[in-house]
């Protein structure tokens, strides 16, 4: 019986053995692909190829594909642990033809490693294919019909479906084709449904899909219509582990090899004991809980390996609910403490000789995991709370809402029965609110509610929040209901989930990637010679785009893009911006076009951005030059970013991972993931290091078309987050300091950055950070403000300290003496205004019994005001106070009432008249209110009119 590692070597083995390259998964969050959340097919990392926008030097590959399925369009995640196939992680097992063989090679290809014996020699009794039927005008699969035929399954076992099973596309557009799927029959056992003689195509979970061929045969266009591609091929994919449980005589995946460590390190944790039959009970709540945990650890592992971080949207949202979901279901089975984040190990030993970049990464993704365990803690208390508030609010709004209906079930009686049935009821509520806890509450209005015949419902927009907030899962939140006798709202829950999902759809919809524009798609590739020069003569021009079309020429003042033969100028990639310089005409003096930047449309043609300077037509030869001064800055900066990658991993440690880069001339900006802001010391001793390195000389060693796993396995290098590489790559190499794969330009040695200097670090979003930084002439630019400001500070303070130093005391000192004299000015001011209220006598007005004053006193902070209101309402014993204070355009107004006067004249309806005549609104407490308003001059007929006010309300 082979093991799941076994299985996937095999496979990819028997297709290496075919002259197919063996590709490397990539990583989960796709490389330059807005239209995808997650990596969710093994034939995305080939997209660009199947496009036509990217050329590689082999045209059949196998891999086994790191897939996700937990967000957007593709959302496995509330059906995890409660069926037997489904993951939010899984593997993806492929072969892919570049236009080299098609159907024929295809399906024998599958068929042998299927059925042989020498393979995987699975019973051709057991399986079953389908082909696509012909629907909406598009032509049935004959072709492989015979095929399979040929291949000797019986007719009988050849299925034919539509569009909806057996049809792929890519999206709206580009290419599209057949497919055929090959299904294994579990037998009568694995239907979820209790059927016993039930026939292929049945969906009880007895006939299994475990293998997709499809058939690119189309390109789509705009308007529908189908074209046949040039050169068809191949995207076939098979989950692993289907297959393990297929060749493993297993009926559930979760009782595979790939999972059974990590089920039973989950019951370990959680303190639940473990045995096969555990894991076998696909309806138990405590193996359907295991299987959660066991399934999210694989998915964080992974998500936070490939550097997606916990955040409060896009990926790591989703990742975010993974992990919140297996610490809840942790919670169900008595987890207390936090637990998640010792599986990442488990995982690691699991699948590390697969994948060998978890052995050092475990630690730190340990680290995101518990820290996510440790915030979602009080999160999790705050939403059990919730449901619970929840819960017995519904039990009560039902009550309330059927109390008429339950004083009106009582036959014969009269109205006023009515009335004191109702009362009665009212005071069976204050009773049980009196004498019980919220449970207690709930449970007597839930059976009072039965009594009667009638039912809490608890609605599904409030459970779907919920889950969507506090990561709830939908089976805690039903069992939590009917445990208290609440029926749940299913089809409201489905239909706000069904909602999120159509705007997570909407969201990650992007832009649909078209194949390449066929001005770019014909063109030969474009020799990049800029690592050895900054000057190319004799550049033919291939092609001209004006205005998104192909052009003949370019006229003086036109901008456009230039497609050369061969070319020094750097395309923008990896985070360096493009090169940017000029075009010579064949006379090797007249500047015919000056080039803004350069990029790769495709990859293998690099278009120059231009402004003509003169008639440019395609055929003409040009000498093309770059900018050397922007290109040395450049490659200051990129050089350097390699070495504050390097730095930061030594002094933060190894979970440090690049998250996004800007080389530009003038400056870099490097972001990288890691948990808390880097403290002041951290930072000091990161560009020391660096600094060391840059001083040091060290030679930067560029060693090209390196195998990638030789450049990962032997040469250590770091693969990039979110860049995509081939099956041969570029090492730069700093000494022992440093290894990336990089395409881009570099200094000979580090001495030629000069000086590096980190100007800031913040946040740029939840578990990323972000440094910017100044080499060589910008280091010196920075240095020269630094000087000029230490000369500003020595005339200000004689301190022989660091000026920083100097100056945080001298400022210390001016800001306590500023804090002093705004004490003294306070003080004056509250002086000042108690002595002009000292003789109120004469102020106060009696209104209807009622003593009012209403005084103006400038310049008053809101809190001295309400001393002195207080002070005031003392005085008078019994009334009503108003103040106003006018400073400096504003206006500030309070209202207090003394407490025998609070239910005649409640302060909150004083000031609102008040408050409108100097343009402003205010509110508050019956003794206490206040106000602000923006009309100043008005402020004196304002507390004239309080009088009148206080008056109008004692009529």
């Amino acid at each position: 019986m082979l093991a799941g590692s076994e299985i996937r070597r095999k496979f990819l083995h028997f297709f290496v053995q075919k002259g197919h390259q063996e590709v490397h998964s990539s990583s989960l969050v796709p490389a330059n692909d807005p239209t995808l959340l997650f990596t969710n097919a093994g034939m995305n990392q080939f997209k660009d190829v199947f496009l036509g926008l990217e050329k590689r030097d082999y045209t059949r590959a196998t891999s086994s594909q790191k897939c996700v399925r937990a967000g957007g369009k593709h959302n496995d995640l509330e059906n995890v642990g409660f069926t037997n196939r489904h993951h939010t992680f899984f593997e993806m097992l492929g072969n892919f033809s570049f236009g080299d063989y098609f159907k024929k090679d295809a399906i024998a290809y599958a068929w042998e490693l299927i059925t042989s014996p020498q393979w995987f020699g699975i019973p051709k009794d057991k399986l079953y294919v389908t082909i696509f039927q012909g629907e909406a005008g598009i032509e049935r699969d004959a072709e492989a019909y015979d095929l399979w035929v040929a291949q000797g399954v019986s007719k009988d076992r050849i299925h034919e479906m539509g569009l909806k099973d057996n049809f792929w596309q890519m999206g709206d557009t580009g290419p599209c084709g057949p497919c055929s799927e090959i299904h294994y029959d579990m037998g009568p056992a694995a239907s979820e449904q209790g059927h016993t003689d039930c026939a292929f195509t049945c969906d009880c979970g007895r006939y299994v899909e475990i293998w997709n061929l499809v058939f690119m045969q189309f390109d789509r266009d705009a308007g529908g219509n189908l074209n046949p591609l040039p050169r068809p091929s191949i995207d076939t994919g098979a989950g692993l582990e289907r297959l393990a449980a297929v060749l493993q005589e297993k009926i559930s995946n979760y009782d595979t090899d790939l999972f059974l460590l990590l089920l039973k390190r989950a019951a370990n944790l959680t303190g639940v004991p473990f045995n096969q039959e555990v894991s076998s009970e696909t309806h138990s709540r405590v193996a359907a809980s295991l299987r959660v945990i066991a399934d999210h650890s694989r998915a964080a592992t992974f998500l936070v390996s490939d550097g997606v971080l916990p955040s409060n949207e896009g990926r790591g949202y989703v990742l975010r609910k993974i992990i919140r979901r297996a610490i809840t279901h942790g919670r169900l089975l008595g987890a207390t403490k936090p637990f998640l984040h010792q599986m990442a190990f488990t995982v690691r030993d699991l699948m590390q000789n697969a994948y060998p970049e978890l052995k050092e990464r475990a630690e730190g993704i340990s680290k995101v995991v518990l820290a996510e365990e440790s915030r979602f803690a009080h999160t999790l208390d705050v939403g059990l709370e919730r449901l619970e508030r929840d819960l017995f609010a519904t039990a009560r709004d039902e009550w309330n809402k059927r109390v008429p209906d339950i004083v009106g079930v009582k036959p014969g009686g009269s109205p006023q029965d009515g009335l004191q049935r109702k009362a009665e009821l009212k005071d069976q509520i204050q009773i049980a609110s009196e004498g019980h806890g919220l449970r207690g509450q709930m449970r007597d209005l839930v059976a009072g509610l039965k009594q009667h015949g009638f039912t809490a419902t608890y609605p599904g927009d409030n459970a779907f929040r919920l889950y969507d907030t506090f990561g709830m899962p939908l089976d805690f939140m039903q069992d939590a209901a009917r445990d208290q006798g609440i029926a749940f709202d299913q089809a409201g829950f489905d239909r706000a989930m069904s909602e999120q999902r159509d705007r997570a759809r909407a969201s990650w919809k992007g832009t649909t990637k078209q194949t390449a524009n066929p001005a770019y798609q014909r063109l030969p590739k474009s020799e990049f010679e800029g690592y050895r020069q900054t000057r190319s003569d004799s550049c033919e021009v291939l092609a001209i785009i004006h205005n998104g079309r192909g052009a003949q020429e370019l006229k003086p003042g036109d901008e456009g893009e230039i497609i050369l033969d061969h070319t020094p100028f750097y395309a923008e990639s990896g985070g360096q911006v493009g090169d940017r310089g000029w075009l010579y005409s064949d006379d090797h003096n007249t500047v015919v076009a000056e080039v803004k930047g350069c990029y790769a449309p495709i990859q293998w043609v690099r278009a120059h951005q231009v402004i003509a300077k003169h008639a440019i037509r395609v055929g003409d030869k040009v000498d093309a030059v770059v900018n050397t001064e922007i290109r040395q800055s450049t490659m200051r900066n990129h050089t350097a970013t390699h070495l504050l990658h390097a730095g930061l991993r030594e002094v933060l440690g190894k979970h440090v991972k690049q998250a996004g880069s800007l080389v530009a001339p003038n400056h870099l900006r490097f972001d990288f993931s890691h948990f808390t802001a880097v403290a002041d010391e951290e930072l000091q001793d990161i560009e020391d290091i660096i600094n060391r390195e840059a001083l040091g000389n060290q030679k930067v060693e560029t060693i090209a078309e390196v195998p990638i796993d030789v450049a990962i396995n032997q040469y250590k290098a770091m693969a990039l987050f979110g860049e995509k590489y081939g099956d041969r790559v570029r090492v730069v190499k700093i000494g022992n300091f440093s290894t990336e794969l990089c395409g881009g330009t570099h200094t000979d040695a580090t001495g030629e950055i000069g000086l590096i200097k980190i100007l800031k670090e913040g946040s740029v979003s939840s578990g990323v950070r972000r440094l910017e930084a100044v080499t060589g002439q910008g280091s010196l630019q920075h240095f020269r403000k630094d000087h000029q400001l230490e000369g500003v500070v020595a005339t200000i303070t004689t301190h022989s300290d660091s000026p920083a130093e100097a100056l945080k005391l001298e400022l210390g000192k001016k800001d306590a003496e500023i804090k002093r004299l705004t004490r003294e000015l306070d003080q004056a001011r509250m002086k000042s205004a108690s002595s002009s209220t000292a003789n109120i006598g004469d102020r106060v007005k009696e209104v209807k019994g009622v003593k009012v004053l209403a005084h103006r006193v400038d310049n008053l902070e809101r809190p001295q005001m309400r001393t002195l209101v207080d002070q005031l309402r003392d005085k008078i014993g019994s009334g009503v106070v108003v103040l106003g204070s006018a400073s400096n355009g504003n206006v500030s107004l309070i209202v207090g009432v003394t407490k025998d006067l609070t239910g005649r004249v409640p302060a909150g309806k004083v000031i609102g008249p008040v408050a409108e005549k100097v343009g402003g609104k205010g509110g508050g407490r019956p003794d206490l209110a206040e106000a602000g308003g923006k009309d100043a001059g008005a402020l004196d007929a304002a507390l004239d009119g309080a009088y009148g006010v206080v008056e109008s309300m004692l009529r």
